[in-house]
């Protein structure tokens, strides 16, 4: 996958698992992936130790997704991508660099990382070769409550200083998102606005409907 590949792959809904999901994993990911139009991205996140369980999950996922035209983005588990052979990796702040994942997943692997409400460490990220960063918590999220809060004011400066892409994160709704979007945001990564939908496949095309209304 070449540079300008990547870069057309980093828009739109970014969605996100949440181990809790569990026996639901793999039919609510078959329908967010089965919605049209689908999205580009999806995140395995779980944070269990249950290795095994973990590796069968993702490898199911990794099919459901080619089937669907999809890359699969492994959470913070460089060794668990290269693994099952997942399009790439999103490292927080504890998980290691982007230099070791990028020795390890290759040139075309995608790379992304969360910088929280830190401009100075999204600058460091880009130079360090990661494709994408992530900013958040932007509003209250029931996923992580005590994350650091991100402001508009640093997804415009951020838009301003970085030449990758930028994902906003954290309690994102179809209400919200359209604010993020207008400020610059090249994706939006959402959990429970869309695994928690009572119709999945219409909460990813109501996301993915924001991203195609074009400014005034």
């Amino acid at each position: 996958m070449d540079a300008n590949k990547k870069s057309g792959d980093l828009s739109g809904l970014y969605a996100i698992t949440d181990g809790a999901l569990q026996d639901d994993l793999i039919p609510k990911c078959k329908a967010v992936l089965s919605a049209d139009p689908g999205i580009s991205l999806l995140q395995y996140r779980d944070k269990s130790a249950d290795l095994a369980r973990r590796l069968t999950e993702a490898s199911a996922l990794l099919s459901i997704c080619r089937q669907y035209h999809t890359q699969l983005i492994i959470n913070d588990d460089i060794a668990l991508a290269e693994q099952v052979g997942a399009a790439g990796v999103h490292l927080g702040k504890l998980d290691d660099s982007v230099q070791a994942a990028r020795e390890r997943l290759g040139d075309a692997a995608i790379i992304g990382v969360s910088c929280y409400n830190e401009l100075e460490r999204a600058l460091a990220a880009e130079q360090a070769g990661a494709d994408y960063v992530a900013f958040g918590s932007f509003f209250a999220s029931p996923t992580k409550p005590d994350a650091p809060v991100a402001s508009l004011e640093l997804l415009y400066e951020a838009k301003a200083r970085l030449r990758i892409p930028v994902c906003c994160i954290g309690g994102i709704t179809q209400e919200n998102a359209p604010r993020l979007i207008a400020a610059g945001a090249d994706m939006v990564a959402v959990i429970s606005s869309v695994f928690g939908a009572s119709d999945i496949a219409q909460a990813v095309q109501g996301f993915n409907d924001l991203f195609q209304v074009q400014p005034c």
